[in-house]
């Protein structure tokens, strides 16, 4: 790409100064996948909350539309290209978010939102403000073009419980009908998935399509997982791919970079291993399904 058609993406959502979370997580891959960035912070940690203790400060809503005030004078809102939000902190951020998206879609209407609703894991449960998820379900689901929840949030969104693949994509279909045009569901393991398999389902209007990965048992795993998958999705699908090849590339990275992760990390090796975010060495197959 020449300098002056790199595409621009804004990403708000948390920061940390030890790990890979958030925009920690997600700014590098898109840079190194070609994509100059905007961060901005809904949070400043010293670290990520999978180390237990933490400190730092989270950000009110008029300090992100303060920044990104800036950034619209600077002109820089005008030449996003796509908006990626994650770890919010705070209900009242989410609205400002939205109506820097409704902003940037007046001045270039393809502008794509991927919205990842970061709300809680299997294990973990809900670990957001209790506002947050009323938010996502009402207000940023219908605004965004692509979701990237996991399992355990796409069900906190429908209010199902999956009980199968089959289900899980007549869902997602129905949850499409609210907005978004991609949906995508990671750590997916529902009982028609073999034990030592996890999934990762897309389902947009042209189709649904699983990459089935094997199991790593890490203890404990990683956090940022969900950052580093959905900011190289979009990368993915930014640069021209269809969505099934995006699907694929994103989560070969993502499974290797986990697969490098030392016993007893709680971060993926992004530098170390940042050519697998390029070129991951191996690929699964994003297998259609017929229904």
């Amino acid at each position: 790409m020449s300098a002056s058609i790199v595409p621009l993406v804004l990403s708000i959502q948390s920061h940390v100064a030890l790990g890979h979370v958030g925009n920690d997580a997600a700014v590098f891959p898109l840079q190194r996948l070609g994509f100059e960035v905007l961060p901005v912070h809904t949070v400043q940690f010293s670290n990520h909350t999978g180390y237990g203790q933490f400190r730092g400060l989270v950000f009110g809503a008029e300090h992100i539309r303060d920044v990104l005030t800036g950034l619209r004078e600077r002109a820089a809102l005008s030449r996003v290209t796509a908006v990626l939000s994650g770890y919010l902190g705070d209900a009242g951020t989410g609205g400002v978010i939205l109506e820097a998206v409704d902003e940037i879609r007046r001045d270039n209407p393809a502008v794509r939102y991927l919205c990842d609703p970061v709300m809680g894991d299997v294990g973990r449960g809900v670990f957001v403000n209790p506002a947050i998820p009323d938010f996502l379900r009402n207000l940023a689901i219908p605004c965004a073009n692509i979701i990237t929840p996991n399992q355990f949030e796409f069900e906190l969104l429908t209010g199902a419980k999956l009980d199968s693949v089959d289900e899980a994509v007549r869902t997602a279909r129905q949850l499409r009908g609210r907005g978004p045009d991609v949906v995508v569901i990671t750590s997916l393991a529902t009982p028609d998935i073999p034990g030592d398999q996890l999934g990762t389902l897309a389902v947009d209007g042209q189709g649904a399509w699983l990459v089935s990965t094997p199991r790593l048992t890490l203890h404990p795993l990683p956090n940022g997982m969900g950052d580093v998958f959905s900011a190289t999705l979009l990368a993915r699908l930014l640069g021209g791919l269809a969505l099934p090849q995006a699907l694929e590339l994103a989560t070969a990275t993502l499974y290797a970079l986990v697969a490098a992760t030392a016993e007893g990390s709680r971060d993926l090796p992004l530098v170390a291993a940042q050519e697998q975010i390029v070129a991951p060495q191996k690929r699964y197959t994003a297998s259609a399904l017929a229904l």
